[in-house]
């Protein structure tokens, strides 16, 4: 597709802008240096080593899994409104993180990226679980009435705890409002064989979402499996946001916009929709950030309150078009 070329070369020019811009806007030159001959002495190194390469790469890591969790999801439930947060994936993992904060004290961001990936997947596991009870198994229906259950139940304990104990609170709300700031590489490390294997799984489910976007009935007559198909893009879904949230919190809009503008450059097409989504999630995901940082200099806003802030007013012009809003 054409605008494949397009789409990584803006990748990449967000990419190397990320690792300038910032309160200390740093030269090309010394960026290069920074990594190819790192100076533990020089201060631009260590900003450009030590927090804008992490953040640069947990901002792709991040972004390409929120915008394929947003195409997959929508496949799955032929919903063009559904987000990645759907299946409950993002209240399981804040109502995981406020847990770890209360009941054991824990105040690392390390350590929450794993209480967020385990309450990510539980409820996820819960949702799919709920949505096959029942004639029929886990239909789209299903999934999403199961998805905002779990969801408002989750949010309901969280808002709980959190007034009730004002230290939980304090550290809480760090994580809560979708930021890359202050994330170091061992962060990357925790999260990208997850974002990986979700990455691998859903790209490989594509022919499948194809056949299941002419209905259960078609699909089985050209031999898809139907319910495989469904449980493992629940299970890519929970990897991929899952790991997403736990490493930076709740970033929203990512993975509702991301699929609606790569559908329109590409048609109704699976394959390619999903394969344009890990490119433009990044991409959407890194000028958030630039943004964010650049705005209110020398503080800065937290990547979700940018994407919000740009993203609704995107994804209400795209689903004006209804030619854009059907799958």
């Amino acid at each position: 597709m054409g605008g494949l070329l397009p789409a990584l070369c803006a990748l990449a020019v967000l990419a190397l802008a990320s690792l300038l811009v910032g309160s200390v806007p740093i030269p090309v030159a010394d960026a290069v240096a920074s990594i190819v001959a790192f100076d533990p002495a020089d201060a631009e190194h260590i900003i450009v080593r030590d927090m804008r390469v992490p953040r640069t790469l947990l901002a792709v890591l991040v972004g390409g899994a929120l915008g394929l969790a947003g195409a997959l999801i929508q496949a799955l439930t032929r919903n063009p409104l559904a987000g990645p947060g759907i299946l409950g994936v993002n209240a399981g993992a804040a109502f995981a993180v406020v847990l770890v904060i209360s009941i054991f004290g824990v105040t690392s961001l390390s350590a929450y990226v794993w209480a967020a990936f385990a309450g990510a997947l539980v409820a996820a596991a819960a949702v799919y679980g709920l949505s096959t009870i029942g004639r029929g198994g886990a239909d789209p229906v299903r999934m999403v009435l199961s998805g905002v259950a779990v969801g408002a139940v989750l949010t309901g304990l969280t808002s709980t705890i959190t007034l009730v104990d004002e230290t939980v609170f304090d550290h809480f709300r760090y994580w809560a409002v979708g930021s890359l700031a202050g994330r170091d590489i061992d962060v990357v490390r925790h999260v990208i064989v997850f974002v990986v294997c979700g990455i691998v799984l859903a790209l490989a489910l594509a022919g499948n979402l194809n056949a299941l976007a002419l209905g259960e009935e078609l699909a089985t007559a050209q031999g898809a499996r139907v319910g495989r198909t469904r449980a493992l893009g629940v299970l890519a879904v929970t990897a991929l946001c899952g790991s997403a949230t736990a490493a930076v919190g709740p970033i929203g809009f990512v993975g509702l916009v991301v699929p609606h503008i790569a559908r329109w450059i590409c048609g109704p097409d699976q394959r390619w929709i999903l394969t344009y989504s890990l490119l433009l999630g990044p991409t959407l995901t890194l000028a958030a950030d630039i943004v964010a940082r650049t705005i209110v200099v020398p503080a800065e806003l937290p990547a979700g309150v940018v994407t919000a802030f740009f993203g609704a007013p995107v994804l209400i012009a795209l689903v004006r078009r209804t030619k854009l809003s059907q799958l």
